[in-house]
């Protein structure tokens, strides 16, 4: 039996020992230059594979993997990490991206790509990383996007379950939440450089249904109309249709269409996405487009009678190369099964002359209620009235009520005239000088046609 004194005697010095490992390291160094050179590169990535596998098996550590996209549709489950995340930067969090939306008092901040973000759900530990990849683009491509964003989300493999039927569902539930209390409406145009072929600004646009000069009954009807649809998931569900609906707003420039689709989305909340069509490239961009539409939301299809190729369906067979998108694509964009792609989504439809149109278009399932945005009448103007001059009564309405039973006149028309002074006298002489042109004008031009 060795005493402590002769046991420690025996052992090797420190010098021995780190000169013993240093030519351990050189021999595996030198091993595996020689592997690499004499073992063929499959053999190497072989065992390479399998040694991965063994280590992922011997984790105890679970990945989950959350891409921007599948296929063609947003991942919205990236999107509500992203908002959700947010809220988590805290005193360790190294970096974050900060951004200022117009029209909200507080910054938006989100975490920078390979910032990891431990989060923890009832005591269960998360923890969170966005990375990206290139992605490799054919010659025929026409996406834009170079590469792919997704998160990384990793946990102990026992919490899978409350991971995926708990936690992830609490993620959508809460990045709801916080969307919905800094929610503003936003006006989204066509930007093929943009993300999902969309890029947005605020949209500022003031009007609301109390500032609109449409009849009462006609207000009355749209806003029940608006109301009704987005109360009735269940029922679009129960009947098989795809829950979105479509309003035709017809009628002369200037009788207040654009305004009236900016008093529906500031009405429902809603973003606005405004399609000019002669900025589609074709059908299948369309498609794009729509897939790239969020939920919630107004797609407007303005002067839909200027869209050449789409008036009527006899021009199918007969475009030219600057007709790339035909009035089968359209009806199919809206009405087909790639409309089905989304929820409460309304589509609205402008033109100025509704007689152009193609009866498919009109039909109910497209076009399911039709709007007449006529001139204005004595009711619409005194809307106009008390908004711009803020009055109720005054001596010369009585005359302009009676001209306006003669004179046709756009509310637009109206409305400019009414700006001209912040006076009421002086703005509403010069409205009953303006109408009274009209009226002559009218007069004489119908004695010319005589």
């Amino acid at each position: 039996m060795l005493t402590k004194m002769e046991f420690f005697e025996t052992m090797p010095s420190s010098k021995t020992i780190l000169t013993a490992a240093t030519s351990l390291t050189a021999s595996v160094i030198l091993f595996r230059s020689i592997a690499s050179d004499l073992v063929p590169e499959q053999l190497q990535l072989f065992f390479s594979s399998r040694f991965q596998k063994l280590s992922n098996r011997l984790s105890s550590q679970l990945i989950v993997v959350i891409e921007e996209s599948e296929g063609l549709t947003l991942n919205q489950m990236l999107d509500a990490v992203n908002v959700y995340l947010g809220t988590k930067v805290n005193a360790w969090t190294q970096r974050i991206k900060v951004n200022k939306p117009d029209e909200d008092e507080e910054l938006a901040v989100t975490v920078d790509r390979y910032q990891e973000v431990t989060d923890y759900y009832e005591n269960v530990k998360f923890t969170w990383i966005m990375k990206s990849r290139g992605i490799k683009q054919s010659e025929k491509s026409t996406n834009p996007k170079t590469e792919l964003r997704y998160f990384e989300l990793s946990f102990h493999k026992k919490q899978k379950e409350m991971a995926l039927k708990f936690y992830l569902p609490y993620i959508l539930k809460r990045a709801k939440e916080f969307k919905e209390e800094k929610r503003v409406v936003r006006l989204h145009t066509v930007d093929y450089n943009g993300t999902d072929y969309w890029s947005s600004v605020v949209l500022n646009h003031p009007a609301t249904f109390d500032t609109m000069a449409m009849e009462p009954e006609m207000k009355k009807e749209l806003i029940e109309d608006l109301d009704m649809f987005v109360s009735r998931k269940d029922y679009y569900r129960r009947v098989g249709k795809a829950w979105k609906r479509g309003y035709l707003l017809y009628g002369p420039p200037g009788t207040g269409k654009s305004s009236l689709v900016a008093a529906m989305a500031n009405y429902l909340k809603f973003d606005v996405y405004d399609l000019d069509l002669r900025e589609v490239q074709c059908n299948s961009d369309l498609r794009r487009l729509l897939i790239g539409s969020s939920n919630r939301s107004i797609l407007v299809i303005e002067d839909i009678d200027c869209n050449v190729g789409l008036q009527n369906r006899e021009n199918d067979n007969d475009t030219t190369e600057d007709d790339k998108i035909t009035l089968s694509g359209l009806l199919n964009f809206i009405d087909g099964l790639w409309s089905s792609c989304g929820d409460e989504r309304i589509i609205v439809f402008t033109t100025n002359h509704k007689d152009r149109l193609d009866p498919a278009l009109l039909r109910p399932g497209r076009m399911d209620v039709h709007i007449e945005m006529s001139y204005c009448t004595f009711s619409g103007f005194r809307v106009l009235a008390s908004n711009y001059l803020k009055i109720e009564e005054h001596r010369l309405l009585e005359k302009i009520e009676d001209l306006f039973q003669r004179v046709k006149v756009t509310p637009a028309e109206v409305a400019g005239e009414l700006m001209k002074s912040n006076n009421s006298d002086v703005a509403l002489e010069n409205l009953v000088k303006f109408l009274q042109n009209k009226e002559h004008e009218g007069v004489t031009r119908s004695s010319i046609a005589d």
